[in-house]
């Protein structure tokens, strides 16, 4: 038996299925895709924004529904710009892709559909980057509850955890990782073998996976997201020295065979309080869909506290 979630004294808009809404920045007109599952229009549940990894888009964290299905929690999912369906930035330079860029983006959603003052928020693995980021930056006074799947804390740890986990392979899939997207065809064939034993465990993948990844790391996928972030702002980034201005409850999940290793997101359980940390142990990088009935249950429940 889940204890009944609480009530809140705001009603939303009608309900909404898939929509784009403008998005202006720095005086340029951009456009975000997102997608409602649930209903908006009842007073009773705290909605929950979903914040997706990558650079990337939403479709592998599909299976998040189920807390919409199951508990009646409405879901927002959404495309950050520069991926899949919303407005993509293959000319803009590094410089424009901040993390406050991202994070505009994601108040600019809480403004459109009206939920800034009440709501939770999950981010899976760089997803997580922007929810520690917007917590720590702007301080949100509608920020409920903080759920962090498969992410991390340090730039220098996530990179040590690859290159760990990479000397199991051979010398040819080592190599292509340390390239990276300078050869996407080499690299593209090598992370998804490295993801079969650290990015999902399930055989075949979820064909829902399978379009991320390739939105992602195929030879035509648009990468100027991926590779300005991650040359630029991302390439050094650390967040453990400022984890103590996390206020509210924080729920940290991983995966036994998760990129995000133990001690990759062990300072978030050393720096925030309150917080909970489940390490799930049939897992990877993709907990929702592996565990997917364990690991709604446990989001639920902590959502519901």
């Amino acid at each position: 038996m889940f204890r009944q979630r609480k009530a809140w004294d705001r009603c939303f808009p009608a309900s909404i299925d898939s929509l784009i809404i403008p998005f202006n920045y720095q005086g340029e007109g951009h456009q975000t895709w997102y997608k409602v599952v649930g209903s908006l229009d009842s007073c009773t549940w705290t909605p929950l924004v979903v914040g997706h990894g990558g650079p990337g888009q939403y479709d592998y964290l599909l299976p998040l529904s189920d807390l919409a299905t199951k508990f009646s929690t409405p879901i927002i999912f959404y495309d950050r710009i520069g991926n899949s369906r919303s407005t993509h930035l293959p000319s803009n330079p590094s410089s424009f892709l901040t993390i406050d860029l991202f994070i505009d983006e994601l108040v600019n959603l809480l403004e459109h559909l009206r939920i800034r003052d009440r709501f939770d928020l999950l981010g899976h693995s760089w997803g997580g980057i922007l929810g520690l980021e917007f917590e720590v930056r702007r301080q949100p006074e509608g920020l409920r509850h903080l759920v962090l799947t498969s992410s991390l804390t340090d730039m220098g740890m996530w990179s040590a955890s690859t290159g760990e986990l990479s000397k199991a392979f051979p010398d040819d899939v080592q190599k292509g990782l340390a390239v990276g997207v300078a050869d996407m065809e080499a690299y593209g064939k090598v992370l998804r073998m490295f993801h079969k034993k650290h990015g999902c465990l399930m055989d075949p993948w979820p064909e829902e996976l399978v379009y991320s990844m390739n939105q992602s790391i195929s030879p035509s996928a648009d990468i100027s997201v991926a590779v300005g972030m991650f040359t630029g702002e991302l390439r050094t980034w650390s967040i453990i020295d400022r984890l103590d201005r996390i206020r509210v409850p924080t729920f940290v999940i991983n995966g036994r065979a998760d990129i995000a290793q133990d001690f990759v997101v062990e300072p978030l359980i050393r720096g925030i309080r309150p917080v909970k940390w489940v390490t799930m142990e049939k897992s990877s990088h993709t907990p929702m869909w592996e565990e997917r009935e364990r690991h709604m249950d446990l989001v639920n429940v902590f959502l519901s506290t």
